[in-house]
């Protein structure tokens, strides 16, 4: 069975990842901060589809976790096959307003881990096979505060980091979704109707995690879930960012 380890994997798309990956009979490794919600979902999972399942506990903020988790992957005596770096969290979109430290954390998380546990899943991947997918969104085609800068940078990395390793039997997949409904915005304490985005525009968690998994297998660097999401991203490569960053002030993705 392969086996995948996941990051953010107690919630939202995280947690679909892992159930659709269980159905799959892919054996999993689940991280995230919280060690009880992890067991929940292990035993769901083990009960429901007989896979094996490792719970991972780190607050992938902190070097130490980072490196945990990072050690994990580079474990070649039992290997994974798919990462997928999921874990992050969303701020309010006014920089100057934001705490700097949550600021740095957020970029930590974002950016810093996703590049530590890409380096380290490629120590054991490369010329193995293996995939990884990188959780971006469709905020890092447009300008709009850290979020869609990390988004952007983690995009770019993605697209580069596929044509190098594929030589090596590696692919890399930056899954860009838009509004999805999951606890992501909750967590944020905003409900689906503050942020005045149209009902039509929210994606579900699983046709979002569908489209990750197929493109990742179909070996795409970036994989836009919905056809309307596609449409936006391509007109917004040829509007000004300070068109779109005053659009994008309406909500977060």
């Amino acid at each position: 069975m392969p086996t995948a380890l996941i990051t953010g994997a107690s919630a939202g798309l995280g947690a679909e990842f892992a159930r659709q990956l269980a159905r799959r009979r892919a054996d999993l490794i689940l991280v995230a901060r919280s060690a009880g919600p992890l067991e929940e979902l292990a035993a769901e999972l083990r009960r429901e589809h007989g896979v094996a399942v490792e719970v991972l506990p780190a607050d992938l903020t902190e070097v130490g976790d980072v490196e945990k988790v990072a050690a994990r992957l580079r474990d070649v005596s039992d290997p994974v096959d798919l990462l997928v770096n999921n874990a992050g969290f969303g701020l309010p979109l006014q920089f100057a307003d934001n705490d700097i430290d949550d600021e740095v954390r957020h970029l930590r998380v974002h950016v810093e881990a996703s590049m530590r546990l890409m380096h380290a899943a490629l120590q054991s991947m490369r010329g193995r096979g293996g995939r990884i997918i990188n959780v971006a969104s469709v905020a890092g085609f447009i300008s709009r505060s850290t979020y869609s800068a990390c988004k952007s940078w983690l995009i770019g990395f993605s697209r580069w980091a596929d044509a190098e390793y594929s030589r090596d039997g590696v692919s890399v997949t930056a899954l860009c979704p838009g509004f999805t409904h999951t606890s992501f915005h909750e967590r944020m304490g905003l409900a689906v109707g503050q942020e005045g985005v149209p009902s039509i525009m929210w994606l579900n968690a699983r046709d979002v995690v569908r489209a990750g998994l197929r493109d990742a297998a179909r070996g795409k660097p970036v994989s836009v879930p919905s056809v309307r999401y596609k449409v936006i991203v391509a007109v917004a490569r040829f509007l000004p960012s300070s068109l779109t960053s005053r659009v994008a002030r309406r909500g977060r993705v």
